[in-house]
This record gives structure tokens, C-alpha cells and sequence, in this order.
């Protein structure tokens, strides 16, 4: 496999015990090419230290915040501050637990440019996943919301 073409996410639990080992072993493993990207942001211990210390390729934006986008007021404050700061860190941020078209219309609004949730489709067998792709460009269709 071509290392280029692998995205390794941690959650912020794996890298508290000792940071600068982490950060090492990080950095060899991307000098190779692999990717990094920082899952459910925010559920944690969320030290913002950690976006500056890591060589990271990605935030992805915990589903606990994107589920309650519409509910809570201070879910969409969360949400758009995470879009922010990854925006002015130059990090690509994601959105994971995209379930309705109100919380994908919410997050592109944001900025937010990558989506993952039940709104595009669920977990699928390859051969299932392969025909779904061919099945928007034979019916004239659309295979995401907004396209």
C-alpha cells in the first residue's frame, strides 16, 4: 500500500501519556507519507496545546456536537468555533454524524467542506457501495446533498 494513500486517526486519549514520544513517533511515521487526523475533537481532554505540538492533517468534529446542531445553541457555537480555528490553522476539518439535510445545510454554511454521517449512507458491502456509485451517473441522479 501506498503510504500516501493511508490516514491514521487518533483520538485525544491515545497521546496524553507522554507527548513528546508521541510527537516523534508521529513524525516518522509521516515523513513516510501517512496522514494524521485528529478524531472526535472536543470529547476529550481537548488541549489545544495539541493542535500546534502534533503534525496533524485533519480535525474531525465529534458527532456528540453535530447531532445536536438545531437542539443547542451552544452545540452550534462549538461547531463553529472547531470550523474556525481548524480554518485558521489551515487544517481540513470534518464533520462526523451527518444525519439530516438541516445539519449538512448548517455546516456548509460554516465553511465546513467534509461530511460523514448516515445523510450520504450507511456502512455497506463493497459490492453495494461499488453499485451506488454507478447508480447516480446511469439515472441522472445525485449522489450527495447539494451536488
Amino acid at each position: 500500500m501506498n503510504p500516501l494513500q493511508l490516514k491514521l486517526e487518533l483520538t485525544e486519549s491515545v497521546m496524553l501519556d507522554n507527548i513528546r514520544h508521541t510527537v516523534k513517533k508521529m513524525q516518522s511515521i509521516r515523513d513516510l507519507g501517512v496522514q494524521f487526523s485528529l478524531d472526535d475533537f472536543g470529547t476529550g481532554y481537548s488541549s489545544l496545546a495539541y493542535l500546534t505540538q502534533l503534525p496533524l492533517d485533519q480535525l474531525k468534529i465529534d458527532r456528540s456536537f453535530v447531532s445536536k446542531l438545531g437542539l443547542k445553541n451552544t452545540d452550534a457555537v462549538i461547531v463553529q468555533t472547531i470550523i474556525g480555528m481548524a480554518q485558521n490553522l489551515a487544517l481540513p476539518v470534518i464533520a462526523e454524524g451527518v444525519e439530516s439535510q438541516a445539519q449538512w445545510d448548517f455546516l456548509v454554511t460554516q465553511g465546513c467542506p467534509l461530511f460523514q454521517g448516515y445523510l450520504f449512507g450507511k456502512p455497506l458491502p463493497i459490492s453495494a457501495f461499488e453499485a451506488t456509485l454507478q447508480a447516480p451517473s446511469q439515472a441522472g441522479g445525485k449522489l450527495f446533498p447539494g451536488t
